[in-house]
């Protein structure tokens, strides 16, 4: 019969296993980002990983801690600072994007259609506050 000790060790166990496989993938998926790393170095890290688990994995974070957030955030795309560029800017009056629309009517760059929507947009923003 298995006591509330047993359980409590084996859901122990079962927790830091889970904790280690998913540090093992963390390291060897930024070992494989990691250009600058020769080849060599990356088979040494795995070499230990598999014979010294647990202490490979805690001097891999502690040495390489940094440069492993860096290529993360560079896996990711950089985040919020790139997206900002796409953002319209806001105009202060309704009258200004209706003179923005009427000036890219004059060059030419959109259709009468897209003009007369322009400034539907813009008349109905100062009525219902959107």
């Amino acid at each position: 019969m298995v006591g509330f000790g047993d359980f409590f060790w084996y859901l122990l166990w079962i927790f830091y296993f889970t904790v280690y496989i998913f540090m093992v993938f963390l390291i060897i998926s930024d070992l494989f980002r990691d250009h600058k790393l020769n080849g060599w170095w990356k088979a040494v890290w795995i070499i230990f990983l598999i014979f010294a688990p647990f202490l490979t994995a805690l001097v891999y974070v502690i040495a390489r801690g940094r440069g492993m957030a860096e290529r993360n955030a560079a896996a990711r795309g950089g985040g919020v600072p790139e997206a900002d560029d796409y953002r319209p800017s806001a105009s202060s009056t309704p009258a200004a994007d209706i003179a923005q629309a009427k000036a890219l009517l004059d060059a030419g760059t959109i259709t009468q259609g897209e003009y007369d929507a322009l400034k539907s947009k813009a008349l109905g923003n100062q009525y219902f506050g959107a």
